[in-house]
This record gives structure tokens, C-alpha cells and sequence, in this order.
């Protein structure tokens, strides 16, 4: 909390602890993972951002060195600090899981595209990149978020069942605001 910059005004702490960590505790719950599985999940979940208190692109390899720098003084064996990492490296867009823990991380990341709070963060994560990464036209991100909403896909059966069909309705809006030229 104290490290991350200010201008990180969707990927900051509440994105983790009330965004993601919550939702792979509902998708590991619904996708029947053992308790050591769901544990490993929420520890790939807590560290999936953790990078950015170093760098904003990279994040996930940042994050995923600062787990393997920390996780074995808190008693965590290599396979689980490998397990823990490639949770990590799999939400770098486009996400690239090889694994049930992995899905479930990446689809937890991504939770908030079907969530009610979708266009609030959405217009955080607006801000952010337009401050972090570089000036976009709010036309210019209204179209890559439809593209980015309509190439999406859950990975997992629980994240489609949960969120499929109010990110399907949050895409329809947002391509009826863009046939509109509203911005």
C-alpha cells in the first residue's frame, strides 16, 4: 500500500484484495480445488500485481521475482514458489495459462469484466493508462475495449457461468456507445 504510485488508480490494492483475491476464492471454491490448491491460488492471486511497486510494464516478471525472492522464507518449497510464479506470468496480456491454478488466477484477474462495477474500474483503468502508458482518445479506448470485451474468453467453466453474460451486456453497451459516437 505504501509503495504503489498513486497514479495506479486500477491496478492498486483494492484491485487485489476486493477484485481478485475474492473471485479465486469463489472460482477455486466452484472448480473444486483441494485446500492446498486454493491456498496456492490466492497466493498466486495476492502476487499477481505485486510487481508493479517496481515497474509498471514487466509488472508480472517483477512480480513474479519478488516471489521467488520472498515465498521461501515463509516456508513455501521450490515447486510451490514455481506454482506461485507461473500464476503470475500467466495474467500478462493476452494471458497464457497452462494449468487449472493458472485459469483460475488469469480469470479472477479479469472478474471485473462481468461484474456491476465494470465501467467504474474500467474508467480507472482509463485514467491510469492514460497516465502510466500514454494519452489515448476516449473514442480510440472505447474501441479497443469493445475489441477487447468481444475477443475475451473465460478459461474457466465457473468464471463463463458467473460473469459471461453480464460482460456479454457490458459489451453490448459499449458498442452501442460507440455506434453512437458517445465518449
Amino acid at each position: 500500500a505504501r509503495e504503489l504510485s498513486p497514479l495506479l488508480t486500477y491496478h492498486n490494492l483494492w484491485h487485489t484484495q476486493h477484485g481478485v483475491m475474492p473471485a479465486v476464492a469463489v472460482l477455486s471454491q466452484a472448480e473444486g480445488l483441494s485446500a492446498e490448491e486454493r491456498s496456492l491460488a490466492l497466493l498466486g492471486a495476492a502476487y499477481h500485481d505485486l510487481g508493479f511497486v517496481q515497474t509498471y510494464r514487466g509488472h508480472e516478471a517483477a512480480g513474479a521475482e519478488l516471489a521467488r525472492q520472498m515465498l521461501p522464507g515463509f516456508g513455501f518449497d521450490p515447486e510451490q514458489v514455481g506454482r506461485v510464479c507461473g500464476m503470475v506470468l500467466a495474467t500478462h496480456l493476452p494471458q497464457s495459462p497452462a494449468n487449472r491454478l493458472e485459469a483460475i488466477v488469469c480469470d479472477a484477474d479479469l472478474d471485473v469484466l462481468g461484474r456491476e462495477d465494470f465501467f467504474a474500474q474500467n474508467d480507472a483503468l482509463y485514467r491510469e493508462t492514460c497516465a502510466l502508458v500514454a494519452p489515448v482518445t476516449p473514442q480510440d479506448w472505447l474501441l479497443g475495449q469493445v475489441q477487447f470485451l468481444a475477443a475475451h474468453q473465460y478459461f474457466t467453466g465457473a468464471a463463463e457461468a458467473l460473469r459471461q453474460p453480464a460482460k456479454k451486456a457490458h459489451l453490448a453497451a459499449l458498442q452501442e456507445k460507440l455506434e453512437r459516437k458517445e465518449v
